[in-house]
């Protein structure tokens, strides 16, 4: 994938003053009072069978400030922004209403955001903030310490500033990405996903093993809901220490896991990319997984994340993406292109085409299957991709379709 690369997000730690953790809380107040007048908005044009759009919010929000001394207090830079998100939000759902997807894979309507569950994130464009001596200057007066693990690349065009659910706060700065060439190799990779291994490659040295972080951490988290659960206070009852130390127990190691996920998927992503040019991957939707058998482990094994992690680190190091569609690669022989007649159950693991004859474990055919997809097996074959069924068309920003 050569050419720009995008924007890419740059996170570090923030340290909060009580000065500061206020304002913040305040700020985050009047956004949170601006959505939820967004989502009264939009249910009430949705009945009336009027239109919604950034106009009207944006006459709502001036109309607001205008007789809500309240709300002038505050920068008018995240209120904008919360309005923009909103929009986003809300034009994504429609969109896939009208595509008549079903409603397992839509974009969910925006909901209100209540007090006690919503985390404060707060949006600001270049006009809302600088940089000074290494500490982050918002709108209105806030100043925070950034812990700078790292130097930014380039000026940031935005930064959000946000709260976890263990209370850490942290700044997103949004910067253009550079491309950083690596070592051509003459390499390329056919990846396919699995629940048994989360990628089965052809290059055997290459397979990322199901790490299985949520099953080892199952035990200590089984151990704190315990402990949430003896503790749950009466409806309408602000919870005890006890209570609110184990939920922040479970919450630490919910981010370990998901740290450990992330951290292995991009750690599997680099050594790929470094040592092919191009990669065939199969374009998998693991959402239909959610109400299988195979959910928890599916889940997981994260194989979501690792495919972000491969596309993202290939766009930063100038490789290749093919990205090949799904249907019938556990079903097609890699060696001749045969067919099979019917789908192979997934508790046969080994394919055997009835054809030529060869004979395969299941995943590494698949994964072959992908480089003869995208024109890469024999080498020099122009790039090939069977025609998509109606309505199943899906492309990656930055990606060349073959």
């Amino acid at each position: 994938m050569a050419g720009d690369a995008g924007y890419v997000r740059y996170t570090y730690r923030l340290r909060v003053p009580s000065s500061a953790r206020a304002a913040l809380d305040a700020e985050w107040a009047r956004c949170r009072w601006i959505w939820n007048e967004c989502c009264a908005q939009s249910k009430k044009a949705g009945a009336a069978g009027e239109e919604c759009g950034p106009a009207r919010l944006d006459r709502m929000l001036t109309g607001a400030r205008s007789v809500n001394g309240w709300l002038r207090e505050g920068s008018s830079v995240p209120q904008q922004q919360l309005i923009r998100d909103f929009g986003k939000s809300r034009a994504k759902a429609l969109k896939d209403i009208k595509a008549r997807l079903p409603v397992r894979q839509r974009a969910g309507m925006p909901k209100y955001k209540k007090k006690a569950k919503a985390d404060p994130s707060l949006n600001y464009t270049q006009r809302g903030f600088r940089i000074k001596d290494g500490r982050l200057h918002l709108a209105g007066g806030i100043i925070l310490t950034v812990v700078w693990s790292r130097d930014l690349p380039a000026d940031p065009s935005s930064v959000r500033i946000y709260r976890d659910g263990l209370g850490h706060w942290y700044a997103s700065f949004v910067v253009p990405a550079e491309v950083q060439p690596l070592p051509e190799t003459g390499a390329v990779i056919g990846i396919d996903w699995g629940v048994r291994e989360t990628a089965t490659t052809t290059s055997d040295a290459h397979d990322l093993r199901y790490p299985a972080h949520g099953k080892k951490a199952a035990a200590g988290l089984a151990r704190y809901q315990r402990m949430m659960a003896r503790r749950k206070p009466a409806k309408g009852k602000s919870g005890s220490r006890g209570y609110r130390e184990a939920k922040k127990l479970t919450a630490k190691l919910h981010k370990k896991v998901a740290r450990q996920r992330q951290d292995t998927g991009r750690k599997w992503a680099k050594s790929v990319v470094r040592d092919h040019d191009v990669l065939a991957v199969e374009d998998f939707q693991p959402k239909f997984l959610a109400k299988s058998t195979m959910a928890r482990k599916a889940a997981d094994a994260a194989i979501g994340g690792a495919k972000r992690a491969l596309i993202e680190m290939a766009r930063k190091h100038g490789r290749i993406v093919h990205l090949v569609h799904p249907a019938h690669t556990t079903m097609d022989c890699a060696q001749c292109g045969a067919r099979t007649k019917h789908a192979l159950p997934l508790s046969e693991r080994s394919y055997t085409c009835t054809v030529c004859g060869a004979v395969s474990p299941r995943d590494k055919n698949s994964a072959r299957v992908m480089l003869v997809r995208a024109g890469l097996n024999p080498a020099g074959v122009d790039l090939v991709r069977p025609v998509r069924p109606p309505g199943r068309r899906r492309s990656e920003p930055g990606i060349p379709s073959p």
